[in-house]
């Protein structure tokens, strides 16, 4: 039994350890391949005579600290809209380049309030509860045709949170969460066993109640 015990002590230690250089090494391995674009006199084969790992990850962070200095002056943003306008005659690439771009733009924005906050709502029944993330609030036609106040949930999945559901359901069944969105991502991957810690804000009023759900 404590060959058992053992057994499962290590590898409780080194599944995380294993798990992490893996991803690791899968983001470096794809990130090296922006080498490919310098000239072979520019790469580290011809100046060390050999490849060395972690030179491409440098790169692209470079490119793309680069790209945002300039794109933050005057001249790069006639240039990203000379760029945007030239993406908007070609019809399908027009419609895969905007999409994209209104979701970055509303996840990576500092202005934005996407995935901002954690929320816990009932889901798939009445009676049943998880956790989602507060995507915003409909607008246009969406908007106009939902009764009441309504909000957007994005619903992660487990243990892979980037696939899940979206819903739109009435704000007063939703409760904002005090914890953070990655306290709620390991809560979430974790399939409930590592507990986000307790807050030290104390509910006040009935704040603490639960929304009944309406079948």
């Amino acid at each position: 039994m404590n060959l058992r015990r053992y057994f499962i002590t290590g590898l409780l230690i080194w599944i995380p350890i294993g798990i992490t250089f893996w991803v690791m090494d899968f983001l470096v391995g794809t990130l090296d391949q922006s080498l490919q674009f310098l000239p072979m006199g520019w790469r580290t084969e011809a100046w060390v005579g050999m490849h060395i790992p972690g030179m491409g990850v440098l790169l692209t962070l470079a490119i793309v600290t680069l790209t945002g200095l300039v794109a933050a002056n005057f001249i790069g943003q006639r240039l990203l809209a000379f760029w945007e306008g030239l993406l908007a005659r070609i019809p399908v690439v027009r419609s895969i380049y905007y999409g994209v771009k209104q979701v970055t733009d509303s996840l990576l924005a500092s202005n934005g309030q996407s995935f901002r906050k954690a929320v816990l709502l009932q889901f798939p029944q009445p009676g049943s509860w998880t956790i989602g993330f507060l995507t915003g609030k409909p607008g246009g036609e969406v908007a106009r045709r939902l009764p009441g106040d309504s909000v957007g949930v994005f619903i992660p999945l487990t243990p892979n949170p980037t696939a899940g559901y979206f819903l739109l359901v009435p704000a007063d069944q939703v409760i904002e969460l005090e914890m953070s969105v990655e306290e709620a991502l390991k809560y979430i991957i974790s399939m409930g066993i590592v507990p986000p810690r307790e807050t030290a804000r104390a509910d006040a009023g009935g704040a603490g109640q639960l929304p009944v759900l309406k079948a």
